[in-house]
């Protein structure tokens, strides 16, 4: 069978460009593209907007779950086809804006959660996280995934702006809090600045923390003496994942 013939076997996933094209040339973090059939799967049965095919806020939708997996599973800035590298930016909640490869190095997570807060009133602890480990930690807690979605668009191109809703089930540990079950969802802000080819120059996003962690530690601590990612949890942990 050649390249062609397997490639053209793989579904194609309807909310990502990018995830397949030229992959056999491109750097995966984990070998491969990744799969999101769960993350997608949990998309569809939780969404509260389903944007008519081609609109614009179906648009801006898949252009942030192409960017957001790209930045994820892609380890070479060169191989990410969704910003313009030389002038990407993230910032968030106000912050210094992080470069295209910083936000690569440090991960999707760690760059939403870092805080100028004192470290004793930290939820979570970003600076001390790899992306190995915020992504681990994430995927622990959410095995069915982390879904997101636009709730409303308020401008097209050249600076998109829009609100979200991210949310998953929290099924498995979290540092050292024991899983609820129950469903866990922050919603924001964000600006999406583009140039004529709609590639990302600048994302900014504006959120609350508080309202993502208020879910994952109101889980009872889970005792010592228990593997926190593997024993008593071990199935709901190890449960396939996909990001958003």
């Amino acid at each position: 069978m050649t390249a062609q013939e397997t490639r053209a076997e793989i579904p194609r996933d309807k909310y990502r460009s990018f995830l397949y094209d030229d992959a056999e040339n491109t750097h995966w973090r984990y070998g491969g593209p990744p799969s999101y059939e769960d993350a997608n799967r949990l998309f569809e049965q939780g969404r509260t907007k389903e944007w008519p095919e081609g609109s614009l806020e179906e648009t801006v939708q898949n252009a942030i779950k192409s960017w957001e997996m790209e930045v994820s599973h892609k380890t070479r800035v060169q191989d990410i086809r969704t910003i313009s590298p030389e002038k990407f930016k993230l910032i968030i909640n106000g912050r210094e804006g992080l470069s295209a490869e910083e936000t690569v190095k440090l991960g999707t997570y760690n760059a939403l959660l870092k805080t100028s807060l004192p470290e004793e009133f930290q939820y979570y602890k970003a600076e001390k996280e790899t992306f190995e480990s915020s992504h681990d930690a994430f995927k622990s807690a959410f095995p069915r995934g982390f879904a997101w979605e636009v709730l409303e668009v308020f401008s097209g191109p050249p600076v998109i702006a829009f609100k979200f809703r991210h949310w998953g089930f929290f099924e498995g540990p979290f540092k050292g809090h024991a899983p609820t079950g129950e469903m866990v969802e922050f919603r924001g802000l964000g600006t999406l600045k583009v140039d004529e080819s709609l590639r990302a120059e600048e994302v900014e996003i504006y959120y609350d923390p508080a309202q993502l962690f208020g879910g994952l530690l109101k889980g009872s601590i889970i005792p010592e003496s228990h593997n926190k990612d593997t024993n008593d949890f071990s199935e709901a942990a190890l449960c396939p994942f996909s990001n958003k």
